[in-house]
């Protein structure tokens, strides 16, 4: 959509709720509040207000990893994935229709994946997608505007649940060609044998301890304006890296050895030209369907532009890479959600939130023609709510959609089953691993579920029976929904 454009308003829409945000969380939750029968007015604010790490105006753009995670009945990523089927999640259908190969794991097209979920939001009859900036809260809402919530929506939200956020910083890692790679040195292989899906470029010692000396020495971007913990009062707590997609410079300077038992781990990747596994390696996963973009694993970074160009062309077979895309960091921020956030994602009722509800100007930004509720609730979705992950934050798409659409029928809320994967993850939102003051965002892991009756020493078996547990759980409250 180009900036001159004017929205495309169906006219006589009258919604029942709204969805602000449009990406995978607000398109889950816009979804299964419309195939419910209720009307959903998705407000998105791409193209007119950018963020710092969205590249098209697309819905559900994946702006980090390709990856949605692993498949299969031996890992949380698996169980959270089959419940989502269960829930007929639009995210998941699509995902799996836009599939590149990555091994055990879902990998997508970006393009492919986003314009397909933006063809079935747009085309519900029960969606308007409206191109603007929502800067306050509605009277009935999900709220899904990610770690990248506009600071307008960010003051907004403080607003109502009080000074009560936390931040950490996030990377995305760069695209290269698959052309432009010298396969003379790398070559194709999956861990331990399991397919040829990924690219490996192998190094020996010499190789990456010289690319480890230039890497923590390479001159990294300083945060924008609004980015930092300092400039930014709408912010309480500390600015951190989130551990599971931590930038490359960030974990080589805890040590020269810590990249080879991260991204750059070689066991089992054995080199087919020596037949031994290299000193380190990077692998780069398909990003394309036609095969032609690979992205660099787990080399997220915030590094200059420059010195990523020159620290890849270290990489043996990455001479001469043709990089399509760099690496950049953003700051992502997410709720403690213990301490704000009810079993169901809605917002705590107090003061300060009915205050902010009352006084809202809402209806006075050109939406006066909204039908929404008399009862206020906010629901919140996706990243900021506290989960890590594409799968995660759908599924909390998912669960605020649901929820959101039996309080506009009039019928009680159901918890989610603890044994479930989105159960759980709703345990943890709750504080049930951590408490209110050690909150931290967190993916689907099988930690996070509750314990299993009988020991079981067999980590494969034991997560088959987890998964079975879940599965068992999660049938049973469709049916009862």
């Amino acid at each position: 959509m180009k900036p001159d454009q004017k929205p495309d308003i169906k006219p006589d829409f009258t919604p029942d709720i709204v969805v602000v945000g449009g990406g995978l969380a607000g398109c889950e939750a816009a979804w299964q509040l419309a195939k419910r029968n209720f009307r959903v007015r998705l407000f998105e604010m791409r193209p007119f207000v950018r963020t710092a790490a969205h590249e098209t105006d697309g819905l559900a753009e994946v702006v980090c990893s390709n990856s949605f995670g692993g498949e299969g009945d031996t890992g949380a990523a698996g169980i959270l994935k089959a419940e989502l089927e269960l829930g007929d999640s639009l995210i998941l259908r699509c995902a799996r229709l836009s599939r590149v190969p990555a091994g055990g794991a879902l990998a997508v097209d970006r393009e492919d994946f986003s314009r397909r979920v933006s063809g079935h939001i747009e085309g519900h009859p029960f969606i308007e997608v409206r191109r603007e900036e929502v800067t306050d809260l509605p009277p009935a809402a999900v709220i899904a505007t990610g770690p990248l919530t506009s600071p307008a929506m960010a003051r907004a939200l403080q607003n109502s649940i009080g000074d009560r956020y936390l931040s950490f910083f996030d990377a995305v890692a760069p695209i290269v060609t698959r052309e432009s790679v010298d396969m003379e040195k790398a070559y194709t292989a999956g861990r331990y044998g399991r397919g040829n899906d990924y690219i490996n470029c192998p190094m020996n010692k010499e190789e990456y301890l010289a690319f480890y000396e230039a890497l923590i020495e390479a001159e990294r971007v300083l945060p924008h304006p609004g980015e930092s913990q300092s400039n930014d009062t709408m912010l309480s707590g500390k600015d951190a890296y989130f551990e599971g997609c931590m930038p490359i410079e960030v974990m080589a300077a805890r040590g020269p050895d810590t990249l080879r038992f991260g991204p750059m781990k070689p066991v089992g990747l054995p080199d087919p030209k020596t037949g031994r596994e290299p000193y380190a390696v990077v692998q780069l996963r398909q990003d394309n369907k036609e095969g032609t973009l690979y992205n660099l694993v787990g080399f997220q970074t915030g590094l200059k532009w420059g010195e990523q160009s020159r620290l890849l062309r270290r990489v043996p077979g990455l001479e001469n890479a043709d990089i399509v895309r760099f690496g950049v960091m953003h700051r992502n921020i997410y709720v403690n959600a213990p301490a704000v956030l009810d079993e169901y994602l809605r917002l705590k009722k107090s003061d300060l939130q009915e205050n902010n509800l009352k006084e809202s100007n809402f209806k006075e930004n050109n939406l006066n023609e909204s039908n929404l509720r008399e009862s206020s609730f906010i629901f919140l979705a996706g990243q900021i709510t506290g989960v890590e992950g594409y799968m995660e934050s759908t599924a909390m798409g998912l669960a605020a959609g649901v929820n959101a659409a039996r309080l506009l029928a009039g019928r009680p809320l159901s918890p989610w089953p603890r044994e479930t994967a989105i159960g759980s993850l709703i345990g943890y939102l709750q504080g049930a691993e951590t408490g209110e003051k050690a909150f931290q965002p967190m993916n689907a892991n099988l930690g996070i579920f509750p314990p299993l009756p009988q020991r079981i020493k067999d980590k494969r078996q034991k997560a088959r029976v987890i998964y079975e547990r879940a599965l068992t759980a999660a049938r049973v409250f469709w049916d009862d929904l």
